[in-house]
């Protein structure tokens, strides 16, 4: 695989978009070569589908899109971030509001966590901001050929 792999996709900032950049990520890090059916992709599909949610619905309609930017360092660090033009930084709620909503950062950390990845929120030159998550490249490893198994 080449040393370094870089894919984007820019989306309008409307629900249906949440699944489509789930698509888009999943789509193409089985291009990478991480199956789609692993515990590493729904955990992924989850982050992406948190950090979509909250490009949507936080911006209060002042970014027209969200764009999702992947990065596939030597096969060891892939990184995904999501960047909308809306300035203010996400910020955790108190746990009395966050009873309807207000936990996708939460979950965000803790599963980047739980795989031994990274947070990170920068803002944009624009204005903006990018929401990533850094996380170690780990594939699947092959099944073992029946006919090689010990009984």
């Amino acid at each position: 695989m080449a040393d370094h792999l870089e894919a984007s996709v820019t989306l309008p900032s409307d629900p249906a978009s949440v699944s489509a950049a789930r698509s888009y990520v999943v789509g193409t890090l089985a291009e990478w070569g991480l199956p789609s059916d692993t515990e590493t992709a729904d955990t992924v599909r989850l982050i992406v589908s948190e950090l979509a949610t909250n490009a949507v619905q936080h911006t209060f309609g002042q970014s027209p899109t969200f764009t999702v930017d992947l990065a596939l360092h030597q096969d060891e660090r892939l990184r995904i971030g999501v960047t909308d033009s809306h300035p203010r930084l996400p910020k955790r709620l108190p746990a009395a509001v966050q009873q309807d909503n207000g936990r996708g950062m939460v979950i965000i950390r803790w599963l980047t966590a739980e795989c031994g990845g990274r947070l990170r929120i920068r803002p944009t030159r624009e204005g903006g901001k990018t929401v990533s998550i850094e996380l170690p490249w780990t594939l699947p490893a092959a099944p073992v050929p029946a006919a090689l198994q010990e009984p």
